[in-house]
């Protein structure tokens, strides 16, 4: 069952990711964008307040099934375990967060221009 959640938070973070970087280009997942971007800067910013900046709830679910199926020494990322997975070497933390920060940004300053700014023109 373990193996299963484990496996079930994987694809869930990788929808996620991939919906924030870019679920702004499709007209009609714009608004659900949004909301999707508010809510990930709230998990980061505003529960990063009592957990740490970046925290993630299904990261933290996801660690916890980890460590019961043997995992240790896992980071506070799940992009950086990812990318560490998928490319068998041990990325810089630093990179791994400011590459996030910035393709979010991106993404949210996408959303905000394409919801509220084009649309009034």
């Amino acid at each position: 069952m373990y193996l299963f959640l484990d496996w079930f938070f994987t694809a869930l973070h990788l929808i996620i990711i991939g919906f924030n970087l870019v679920g702004w280009i499709w007209r009609k997942t714009r608004a659900l964008h949004f909301v999707f971007v508010l809510l990930t800067a709230g998990s980061w910013l505003i529960l990063g307040i009592w957990f740490g900046l970046g925290y993630c709830p299904i990261t933290d679910w996801q660690w916890q099934l980890k460590e019961k199926l043997g995992e240790t020494n896992l980071p506070n990322s799940f992009i950086k375990y990812f990318v560490d997975k998928v490319t068998g070497g041990n990325v810089s933390s630093t990179f791994v967060d400011i590459a996030t920060a910035s393709c979010f940004i991106a993404a949210v300053l996408l959303s905000v221009y394409l919801n509220f700014i084009k649309k009034k023109r």
